[in-house]
């Protein structure tokens, strides 16, 4: 069965293909319990070269925690080909609903900052494809490409209309060495109750074209979107504040296995800051 494909700046992006599929057949130096697992993976997107069909790399998005069986299946079957894998992982965002506007802000990022050696996605005069500033969609100037952005306006507007207890989406995002990059996203609904998010990006072999760590936290804030769009049909899951404190301070115990440590200390001793 074929799978839909789109093409994009040079690029063809299929999607819903099984990595076996996309293989063919089982690589030299993989099991036959690594291929049986990794090859019924769907990748949600696989983005090939429109000319020629070669692959670039694919984006898989997960529910599950980093570091399972079938991810590391996966990545083993993917090394033994080649072919570079970019994992999102969240229980918000889906490759179904969301992975056509993220994989889209990922090969735009990726074309701004092409030869770019830093993965920072800069262009000239060191501005990267985040940094770009512009009119966002509440009228007010800022980062354009902040995938967060839709979401804290929307914060703002429920404040407004008196449905929020504070109008700020707040986060923070650090990358683990030798491993993702990860943001958290919170924001207060109600005195005492915080909508909470947390998303892992994974750069395995490749690029997403921004720094991995600032587009978790942008995409922790737009899963927080999503939490305000469903909260008048499903009651949300809340947490307190001693909830994202006790989380907080797991990541603070653990800043030597972060690439740059964990400068968010003050978010533990300023309780009103981390609200």
């Amino acid at each position: 069965m074929t799978t839909p494909s789109i093409l994009r700046g040079g690029r063809r992006v299929h999607t819903g293909r099984r990595l076996g599929q996309v293989i063919g057949r089982k690589p030299t130096g993989i099991t036959g319990a690594q291929w049986n697992t990794a090859g019924t993976v769907v990748l949600d997107h696989l983005v090939t070269d429109a000319a020629t069909e070669a692959p670039e790399f694919a984006l898989i998005f997960s529910a599950a925690e980093p570091g399972g069986r079938v991810e590391r299946m996966t990545t083993a079957v993917c090394d033994a080909v080649g072919l570079p894998l970019l994992r999102i992982t969240s229980a918000a965002l889906t490759g179904a609903d969301h992975g056509t506007q993220i994989l889209n802000y990922i090969l735009d990022a990726r074309a701004f900052g092409e030869g770019d050696d830093s993965h920072a996605g800069a262009a000239e005069g060191g501005r990267g494809y985040r940094d770009i500033v512009g009119r966002l969609p509440d009228g007010r100037t800022g980062y354009v490409n902040d995938l967060s952005s839709v979401a804290r306006a929307a914060a703002v507007d429920a404040y407004a209309a008196r449905q929020l207890f504070d109008p700020i989406i707040r986060g923070i995002r650090v990358r683990w060495t030798g491993g993702p990059a990860e943001g958290w996203a919170w924001l207060q609904l109600q005195e005492g109750g915080y909508v909470f998010e947390r998303v892992l990006l994974a750069e395995h072999r490749t690029t997403c074209g921004v720094p991995a760590d600032r587009l978790a936290e942008d995409l922790a804030g737009a899963a927080i979107g999503q939490r305000l769009k469903l909260r008048h049909s499903a009651e949300p899951d809340l947490v307190d504040l001693a909830h994202i404190e006790a989380r907080l301070r797991d990541l603070s115990a653990r800043r030597d296995e972060l690439t740059d440590g964990f400068p968010y200390e003050h978010l533990l001793v300023d309780q009103p800051a981390a609200r």
